[in-house]
């Protein structure tokens, strides 16, 4: 426990893991705010425009406590992970300064615009900033996944003399195969944990019998989109997620089966328990073939167990990397099975008086949360023992001059503040969900509509 880098790691997993509850969410509401304003200006229906400024200061509550978490991110990287920064920001540098530049400050502006703008200068301009803002949103969203790329499957860069990574092509760099797919996949997911949030406040509403119509609304588009989207961040998304790390991180896949040998028609274990000293998964319920053909496209594929492997390339956490991949595919599993149900009932007219799956989806929001935290926790522990893949290993990467006493003060700190902004936000959104949209309409005279 007195290892430095134990308490690195631990600190920046904490804060990345806190600041990613908000952005997960406001990257997904983007697209629903864009999708209220089509159907309003498409049916001329007043009532999708409230669903979207109800749903845009939900936006704004959710960006303002993603920015503030997000700031001690990025001093770690000079504190904690000096040397990652000495070697490494020639690259990485490029686009968090993009993301900053291009993609931040167009999603702030045009959220102010949207807030506070729509009466000033109109309707038009109001729909117009409703699309910056999704534009922003997404393109920050890429940055960011792009730079996390690197450090799984680094292109597009040079060595110098001296040992650090410089940019040798910005194209490569930026259209890195693995960020593409991570960026998908991980926006797709964005849009589940949106349209849970969304489908849950319909189902709130629902059962208290208030904004009976606003209620219909996000019912119907939080199972419809979430639906499509638990569907497409398992396939093709997650699919070809998963390839790429058949491909270019064959130890991680086999940690995150719990599979020791290799071997053709290789196993997809649906439940089991590592034990990692015996080199065993304990009580497994597997099917033959189903790795091989999903990591490799052909049931007879050869897939390497760890033991081709010396130790030390090895994932060091094993049982969580396994743990956390099983959770991630369970949940997703589970979110399609849920959908689909709801969209059943939604499609015979049943979902708004089966108050029983009306309290399972209100009840089911947080489960994309945390799908998404195991899915990321399943990708950098996969990534161990290297900080930047193949190049730079983690134990390397963090500041040596910063000792565990120092990193767990700092860490008590930001746990102390994220539990105030924490209480904050439930303050905040849950004031707004009390209050529910409000509506434009002449003929709204109901204040539970």
């Amino acid at each position: 426990m007195s290892d430095p880098l134990f308490w690195h790691r631990l600190q920046f997993g904490f804060t990345a893991a806190y600041h990613y509850l908000f952005p997960q969410l406001t990257m997904g509401l983007a697209l629903f705010i864009v999708l209220f304003k089509v159907l309003a200006n498409r049916t001329g229906d007043e009532r999708y425009q409230d669903a979207a400024r109800f749903w845009i200061r939900i936006f704004g509550i959710n960006f303002a406590v993603g920015v503030v978490t997000g700031i001690p991110m990025e001093f770690q990287f000079g504190t904690n992970w000096a040397q990652f920064t000495q070697r490494a920001g020639g690259v990485i540098g490029q686009t968090l300064a993009m993301e900053g530049m291009f993609a931040f400050f167009l999603e702030s502006s045009f959220l102010g615009l949207l807030l506070w703008g729509e009466e000033r200068f109109g309707r038009r301009i109001h729909d117009l900033a409703a699309w910056a803002l999704f534009v922003g949103a997404w393109l920050s969203g890429y940055f960011i996944i792009t730079t996390n790329a690197f450090m799984q499957h680094p292109v597009g860069h040079r060595v110098a003399p001296d040992g650090t990574f410089q940019i040798a092509s910005l194209l490569t760099f930026l259209a890195n195969p693995w960020a593409l797919a991570e960026y998908a996949h991980t926006m797709i997911a964005t849009v589940v944990t949106a349209s849970f949030v969304v489908a849950a406040v319909g189902a709130f509403y629902t059962l208290r019998d208030a904004h009976r119509e606003q209620a219909r609304i996000f019912l119907r588009t939080g199972v419809i989109v979430g639906l499509a989207a638990s569907i497409l961040v398992a396939f093709p998304t997650g699919d070809q997620q998963g390839k790429m790390v058949a491909r270019h991180h064959p130890p991680a896949l086999a940690a995150m089966e719990g599979r020791w040998s290799s071997g053709t028609w290789a196993e997809l274990n649906f439940i089991g328990q590592p034990d990692v000293p015996n080199r065993r998964l304990d009580n497994p319920i597997r099917m033959p073939g189903l790795l091989s053909y999903i990591a490799y496209g052909s049931f007879d594929s050869n897939v390497k167990g760890l033991s081709e492997y010396p130790p030390d390339q090895w994932p060091p956490n094993i049982e969580l990397l396994y743990y956390s991949f099983h959770i991630m595919a369970g949940l997703g599993t589970l979110f399609i099975a849920l959908m689909s149900l709801a969209l059943f009932f939604l499609w015979r007219d049943r979902l708004m008086r089966a108050r029983w799956l009306l309290w399972i989806l209100m009840l089911a929001f947080p489960f994309p949360y945390i799908a998404t935290a195991a899915g990321w926790m399943t990708t950098e522990l996969g990534r161990q023992p290297w900080l930047v893949y193949g190049l730079l290993r983690t134990r390397d990467g963090a500041s040596p001059l910063v000792h565990s006493g120092d990193t767990v003060f700092t860490s008590l700190g930001f746990a102390g503040i994220f539990v105030v902004l924490g209480f904050l936000f439930l303050f905040l959104v849950l004031r707004e969900v009390a209050h529910g949209p409000v509506s434009h309409t002449p003929a709204a005279t109901d204040p539970r509509r």
